[in-house]
């Protein structure tokens, strides 16, 4: 079966407590590892401004993970998030050739600029 590299963005609410917050975390990166993603990694931006409200709350805790897996798996974890009330928000992307280049280089350290600057750009 044929795996694909996935990132997935998503939004935990941030009125919970720390340990709540966390376990939210633990429960989608178990999920992820129990139905045969390879995690890459997981970032946990923590609490960040949203730029606009959601069920009027201006704050969430954002969190990035990026993993190989079948696809079959979106749909489980995208059902999850969708009847979890913690969860406000979630994207995932899947990666073409392009885009693994460049998070292979991201992950070096070696992010090339993302556009020359142009002579009007520096005036």
């Amino acid at each position: 079966m044929k795996k694909n590299y996935y990132e997935l963005t998503y939004i935990v609410n941030a009125v919970l407590d720390e340990d709540q917050i966390k376990a939210t975390v633990a429960k989608f990166t178990d999920l992820l590892t129990a139905n045969g993603a390879e995690i890459d990694e997981v970032n946990e931006w923590g609490i960040q401004s949203l730029e606009y409200e959601i069920d009027k709350k201006g704050t969430g805790y954002y969190v990035n993970a990026y993993f190989t897996a079948s696809g079959e798996i979106i749909s489980k974890i995208e059902r999850a998030m969708q009847i979890d009330d913690n969860v406000m928000r979630y994207l995932h992307i899947k990666y073409d050739n392009k885009m693994l280049q460049f998070r292979e280089l991201q992950k070096k350290g070696e992010t090339p600029a993302l556009r020359e600057r142009t002579e009007e750009d520096k005036q």
